[in-house]
């Protein structure tokens, strides 16, 4: 099972194992299990103890909180290769947000003694945990001085900008972005009207297309350009 998945491209390319010795990532890979989630369903809620590292091998699952008004608000998105959710660095740590898969899904699991045990035996892997947090907390930092401080346009700039470079692919001559409306009004603090409007807007302008459950970029210079508008 550990020479199959070690094979795939996401785990190669998977910021957990960046910089370790092949041989390392079979060893560290062979203490895993593999698990599936279907669809919709519920990998972890906010509140519930950290037990697990979960890496995701295969579909796409989104890390979320709810709001006060029970309003669903999106912290991002995760990719073959990334880790779900929190590392579980500190014992007795819970988990801050909740993850639901997008898609049926393929994870490999490590319970936190055989997690902390590789963290102890290799220094390079923990070197890219704190990397994968550090990484996420500018994440953040800088989408909340986006919400504070810019308009509504150049934060869905910002979010399709993003979302290119994580989860865009290429088809044909431009790049398509497989989210819905609702998930942009989601992820910038807006409201689905307000998203609707804009990017009926840059259609009109040829930057891109929308589609359901989808958004094609053609533009992708035009659209990066309007990041930047005050």
């Amino acid at each position: 099972m550990a020479q199959t998945i070690e094979k795939s491209s996401s785990l190669e390319m998977s910021e957990l194992f960046a910089d370790l010795p092949s041989s390392v990532c079979t060893e560290i890979i062979a203490t895993a299990r593999p698990r599936d989630y279907q669809c919709r369903q519920v990998m972890f809620l906010a509140g519930d103890p950290i037990k697990e590292t979960l890496l995701l091998t295969n579909g796409r699952a989104k890390i979320i909180q709810l709001a006060e008004g029970g309003s669903e608000v999106i912290l991002r998105f995760t990719v073959p290769g990334e880790v779900i959710g929190e590392l579980g660095l500190v014992p007795g740590s819970a988990h801050s947000s909740t993850a639901q898969a997008l898609q049926d899904c393929k994870v490999l699991v490590w319970g936190a003694a055989t997690f902390e045990a590789a963290l102890e035996r290799f220094p390079i892997l923990q070197s890219n945990v704190e990397r994968i947090l550090a990484r996420r907390l500018d994440e953040l930092e800088r989408r909340f001085c986006e919400v504070a401080t810019e308009r509504a346009s150049p934060r869905l700039a910002h979010a399709l900008v993003r979302l290119t470079d994580q989860i865009g692919h290429k088809v044909y001559n431009h790049v398509e972005i497989n989210v819905s409306q609702e998930a942009l009004a989601q992820m910038t603090a807006m409201t689905s009207s307000t998203v609707n409007r804009l990017l009926t807007n840059w259609e009109n302008q040829g930057l891109l297309k929308v589609r359901r459950e989808a958004i094609e970029i053609h533009n992708f210079l035009r659209l990066l350009s309007l990041c930047k508008v005050a």
